[in-house]
């Protein structure tokens, strides 16, 4: 009875300290509806990480335009395996990603004439409808 207590005594705090290692390591990652540059997020099946802001000429909100303007990302998809894909989403236009349609669906904050938006200040949303 002895040689159980010592066992139970030594694997108790063996088996804390492994599954606080794989917690902290298979953290969640965060979904698609507000991500900033440089964060990974799930979008319902792939992993993805918007990476740099290519263009965003949208009409500021306390303007008027003759064109409504766009934004492009350069982002980046986590394979399964570990591999990394740059590809580029345009807001509002559906993108051929693995087995479906990825989509940058908004961009946060408004585009405004007397303030610039830092990179740090982006936030997208991001939906995938996938395959079979």
């Amino acid at each position: 009875m002895q040689n159980i207590h010592r066992i139970a005594i030594f694997a108790l705090p063996a088996a804390l300290a492994l599954s606080a290692c794989a917690t902290t390591r298979d953290a969640p990652l965060p979904d698609g509806s507000d991500v900033a540059l440089g964060q990974k997020a799930y979008v319902d099946g792939p992993i993805v990480q918007p990476v740099e802001v290519v263009e965003d000429s949208r009409c500021p909100m306390n303007a008027r335009c003759v064109w409504a303007g766009r934004v492009r990302l350069k982002m980046v998809w986590i394979r399964g395996n570990g591999e990394r894909q740059l590809f580029e989403a345009t807001l509002g236009e559906p993108t051929q990603l693995a087995d479906g349609q990825f989509t940058l669906e908004s961009v946060r904050p408004e585009k405004r004439t007397d303030v610039a938006i830092k990179p740090d200040d982006y936030r997208f949303s991001f939906r995938f409808a996938g395959g079979l």
